[in-house]
């Protein structure tokens, strides 16, 4: 029993440790580490500020992650690239990281 807590315990620990290193690698550059949006690249497209608890209950978790996978354009113009592919995220990266955005709510 001890030791199937410890597996568990090392599997969520190294999920933990590889969806901020996905956020790191994929998201950072526009929506910031802390997921404020103010990177540089962030400002200039207007990313969300994932700590602001409006924009939090404005966001719906179905959404994140079919922006995530597809990629999201206004205007006909790319603002997010899609992030599911073999070189990119698998479908349980991204609702990972859809669960890591939540927890920059303040």
């Amino acid at each position: 029993m001890w030791i199937m807590a410890g597996v568990v315990a090392a599997v969520v620990s190294l999920r933990a440790a590889d969806v901020k290193e996905n956020w790191m690698t994929h998201c950072a550059r526009c929506h910031g580490a802390d997921g404020r949006g103010d990177a540089e690249t962030g400002k200039r497209l207007r990313a969300k500020d994932y700590t602001d608890p409006k924009v939090q209950a404005r966001l719906k978790d179905e959404a994140m992650i079919r922006i995530t996978r597809e990629g999201k354009k206004e205007r006909g113009r790319t603002v997010m690239k899609g992030y599911l592919g073999p070189d990119l995220l698998t479908e349980q990266e991204i609702k990972d990281l859809v669960a890591y955005i939540r927890r920059f709510k303040k």
